[in-house]
């Protein structure tokens, strides 16, 4: 059972308007109403939505007992200002749908349509719409959730479109998918002073010079091997925009980066330990936070063999290129609650990169998607 030409030409639509109407981590309402519209025409036997924030669950039961098996997509945008000229370009100024989110919960409606025509013959299948995957606290939040407890699946599968891979063809392996990765934030304070006294403050200028290459010698990436570290400086502030006042704080911003979720843990002890040390010897105090936490992705060898088992079926070229990948991804956290899979789906090679101004999801994809998808719940559920 395929999409026929109707559907690709009704999905391609909707795909349309919600990159109109992008809408960022945590503010997803009105794209879970056009989700939630969208799945009316083809019931699932439940809905649930508001599922950790603005997240939509639809299932469809089988006709006898049987595992969950659970496909995920995002539902979130990115605050960056599109800059295409397509009649379907956001309308939200500062906001844009470029990395594809819009095409992924695309895929899964046309998956919700497939679904609607023809029932798991056992078991039952989840269609997840997460909010909050770009700052990786969607996930979680969907985990915490009671409600989750509901659908807790026995296979998670999702996909991410990849440019610079050729359109339409897959990358998947097992193993490591995508790196662990957080935010820190390391605030420097200390006290203002005339700046013809300097001496009478307490600057972190000197602390804040030296800390910049002690952060990034803790991971300086190379190849994506067993302990890859890499460490990004993205943001700098010291002091007030004035000429009269020596500087009495200062912050730098960071984002730890390692393919495994121990070493991770390791190098955020020890770059809090450079920052607090480094603070103290020059008599200022430090405060450290964290944001943006990914854990990550490691694909079960398992459910990339159903992920290959489909794509062999269905004729769908794949191989194992870019992968693992640098990026971080939300999804690695239901490796922790079910056998998991992730794999990319080739977004062209002249396409614009992923979270370019650029960048737009190539509608060509969704019946693509949509048939792997579709193959592995058969396989899975009959």
């Amino acid at each position: 059972m395929r999409l026929s030409n109707q559907d690709i030409l009704e999905l391609t639509e909707l795909r349309r308007d919600l990159h109109r109407q992008p809408e960022l981590s945590g503010e997803e309402t009105g794209t879970a109403r056009a989700i939630v519209a969208a799945l009316a025409p083809c019931p699932p036997d439940r809905v649930i939505d508001g599922l950790g924030g603005h997240g939509v669950a639809a299932i469809f039961d089988g006709t006898a007992p049987g595992p969950t098996v659970l496909i995920r997509s995002e539902l979130d945008a990115l605050p960056i200002e599109e800059i295409s000229a397509l009649p379907y370009r956001s309308q939200v100024p500062g906001k844009g749908h470029l990395c594809g989110h819009d095409g992924h919960s695309t895929i899964l409606v046309g998956l919700a349509r497939l679904l609607s025509r023809q029932r798991p013959a056992r078991g039952r299948a989840v269609l997840l719409f997460q909010p909050a995957e770009e700052t990786g606290a969607g996930a979680a939040a969907v985990l915490k959730d009671p409600r989750f407890a509901e659908i807790t699946p026995d296979w998670a599968f999702a996909l991410h479109n990849m440019p610079g891979l050729p359109l339409g063809r897959v990358s998947v392996a097992e193993g490591p998918a995508n790196c662990a990765s957080v935010g820190l934030r390391v605030m420097l304070t200390g006290r203002t002073a005339h700046a013809s006294m300097p001496e009478d403050g307490i600057s972190p200028a000197q602390t804040l010079a030296g800390l910049i290459p002690a952060f990034s010698a803790l991971g300086r990436g190379g190849d994506l091997a067993p302990g890859f570290r890499l460490v990004t400086i993205t943001h700098l502030t010291m002091g007030e925009p004035a000429f009269g006042i020596a500087p009495g704080a200062a912050e730098i911003w960071l984002t730890l980066r390692a393919l495994s979720d121990e070493d991770l843990s390791d190098l955020m002890e020890t770059a809090t330990a450079l920052a607090c040390d480094a603070a103290a010897t020059a008599g200022l105090s430090a405060e450290l936070t964290h944001h943006d936490h990914f854990r990550a992705c490691t694909n079960d060898p398992g459910a990339v063999a159903r992920l290959r088992d489909a794509l062999e079926t269905e004729g769908i070229p794949h191989d194992a290129a870019n992968l693992p990948m640098r990026a971080s991804e939300d999804f690695g956290r239901f490796g922790g609650v079910a056998k998991a899979a992730m794999f990319l789906l080739g977004s062209g090679i002249e396409s614009p990169a992923l979270h370019n101004p650029d960048f737009d999801f190539p509608d060509s994809l969704i019946p693509v998607g949509t048939r792997v998808f579709h193959r592995v719940l058969r396989d899975i559920l009959g």
